[in-house]
């Protein structure tokens, strides 16, 4: 059977939600946690785009790459905000461990406008190496009449701290 909507690009090649690709059936240990941070990362669902305030929808992806070529970091919290700050949806039901030079990403939809101008993620991540900088950034893509724009935001550390074993 086909269907005319678009594929869920969430979706991994075998059809499972690419985050579950990544979960781990266990707690993180307290020797993997020898630096922990939370990334605030700014993400737009919406932008205005000409002088009588006409908004423009943009679809947002999420991206957590683990730039370290030999340790794993982990990921216990990936939440989505509004512009308001309430918490619009949880995307992790287990913990997940993103393996040396990995990336993950996390599509919000086009039409998915609950989060409005001002969203924002909140990543709560460890590793076991103090000196892992994984790169959390979020990529808008969007469309004004015949003309098209993307741009992306930095995540930005709001507690960091390394844990003492």
């Amino acid at each position: 059977m086909f269907s005319c909507g678009n594929p869920d690009p969430n979706l991994d090649k075998t059809g499972k939600d690419e985050l579950k690709t990544f979960e781990i059936d266990r707690k993180i240990k307290k020797s993997d946690k020898s630096f922990q941070d939370v990334i605030y990362v700014p993400v737009y669902s919406d932008i205005y785009v000409d002088e009588q305030n006409h908004k423009t929808l943009l679809s947002a992806t999420l991206s957590i790459r683990n730039t370290s070529y030999t340790d794993s970091i982990f990921i216990s919290k990936i939440d989505y905000f509004n512009t308001q700050g309430t918490l619009v949806r949880n995307y992790l039901e287990k913990n997940i461990s993103i393996p040396p030079m990995a990336t993950i990403n996390y599509v919000i939809e086009k039409d998915d406008d609950t989060g409005g101008s001002g969203a924002n993620f909140i990543v709560e991540l460890s590793s076991k190496n103090d000196k892992v900088k994984p790169l959390i950034q979020a990529v808008m893509i969007g469309q004004n009449g015949n003309k098209a724009f993307s741009f992306t935001t930095n995540g930005h550390s709001v507690i960091n701290k390394k844990t003492l074993q």
